[in-house]
């Protein structure tokens, strides 16, 4: 067994968060730069706005895929590798989706963006849980975290920015010049796994999965994932259409100004990973998610300000719930003797199965009902969450974890 990474104070721990968090950020700000887009799209290529939401949706569905391949892929060949061509691969889909001439093109091209998305999220807890001093590894994958909140803050605000500019084109190839610089910075900075162990190869990949669903505890905690995001791209597929609706009437850019509320989440996810340190995740998970259900109703009053304080709310809770219960599944599975990396990638697929589901059924409720009926998905993502968190902490083997 390799020995335990970098302790607080080395030098390497800090060149490996910010290479993983950079990376974050080119991952989300891609995988969301059309959210702030839709009602532009449903324009430009006269589509409805359930339609729209596909943009978002076919990406996470990929992406969901994606991670049942090249999570297990990580555990084999290493886990550096697989984050190098996962970002050089998805800036050049990124590129091409910039010039999709057409809608079914367009969504194609977002789906094999996706899948080639997946390499961070199927390897980044892990490759941080066994590169760095566990003394350290929950700060550094709440910064991890973190990074993917201003990844996905980056690719919805200054999409919306330059949609004013030059159309959703211009959008989406802004956001690729991004992915590009931050890919070449990933290339440069992040360290060669050290401490990686190999997965041998005579395990078959389909009995290697499997054992990822005999723990009752992950599976409650991929349950939690996917009712978690479900509510979160809920309220954020349907927000823009609200926001650029009357009585708000509001721009792109200025509609594209309420994701500023994830630089909260960027904050409160760190600090969440430090907190359940010493309270324990069974704590900060259900207050969490409290907190992101009192933002969610915040946002069903009328008044603008409002809104965005709903939001910010929502951001700061749903972004700690997040962090620690990544953490807590990364954990868990090095308890149980579980490959880490196809836990992680485990909890990520159900975390964007439960994206792509919340954020096409939102697409539907604010067709059908406006705001109160997409708050609704999101209330139900949220409060099934909170229930399994609740139950998950109650379990006896989650005594003193």
């Amino acid at each position: 067994m390799p020995p335990p990474g970098p302790r607080p104070g080395d030098p390497a721990p800090r060149r490996t968060s910010a290479a993983v968090f950079l990376a974050g950020l080119a991952v989300f700000a891609v995988l969301y730069a059309p959210q702030a887009l839709l009602p532009e799209l449903t324009r430009a290529f006269g589509v409805s706005p359930t339609a729209a939401t596909l943009t978002v949706s076919a990406a996470t569905v990929g992406l969901a895929l994606g991670l049942l391949v090249l999570g297990p892929l990580s555990d084999r060949v290493g886990r550096t590798p697989v984050l190098h061509a996962s970002l050089a691969a998805a800036t050049v889909l990124a590129v091409l989706a910039a010039l999709a001439p057409t809608w079914p093109v367009l969504l194609v091209l977002r789906g094999l963006q996706g899948f080639a998305l997946a390499g961070l999220p199927a390897v980044g807890v892990a490759y941080l849980r066994e590169e760095l001093h566990p003394s350290v590894s929950s700060r550094a994958i709440g910064l991890f975290v973190g990074g993917t909140a201003i990844g996905g803050l980056s690719g919805r605000v200054l999409s919306g920015a330059l949609a004013d500019l030059g159309g959703w084109r211009t959008a989406l190839g802004g956001i690729a010049a991004l992915a590009v610089g931050c890919t070449v910075a990933v290339r440069v900075l992040l360290p060669a796994s050290r401490r990686f162990t190999r997965v041998p190869r005579e395990t078959p990949v389909l009995r290697q999965l499997a054992r990822g669903f005999g723990d009752p505890v992950l599976l409650g905690l991929y349950a939690l994932a996917a009712l978690l995001m479900g509510g979160n791209v809920a309220v954020y597929n349907a927000v823009t259409f609200r926001l650029e609706s009357e009585p708000y009437a509001l721009s792109p850019a200025l509609a594209g100004l309420v994701f500023l509320t994830y630089l909260l989440g960027s904050v409160s996810s760190p600090l969440a990973g430090g907190l359940a340190e010493r309270a324990g995740r069974r704590l900060v998970v259900p207050v969490a998610l409290l907190v992101a259900g009192a933002g969610l109703a915040l946002t069903l009053a009328r008044p603008l300000a409002l809104v965005v304080a709903g939001l910010a709310v929502l951001n700061v809770g749903f972004f700690a719930a997040h962090g620690v219960a990544s953490g807590w599944v990364a954990a868990r599975a090095a308890l149980g003797g579980r490959p880490v990396g196809q836990a992680a990638s485990l909890y990520s697929f159900w975390y964007y199965v439960g994206s792509s589901v919340g954020g096409t059924l939102a697409g539907r409720a604010w067709a059908d009902g406006g705001w109160p009926a997409a708050a609704a998905v999101a209330g139900t993502g949220f409060g099934g969450a909170l229930l399994l968190a609740l139950l998950l902490g109650r379990s006896r083997s989650l005594q003193g974890r």
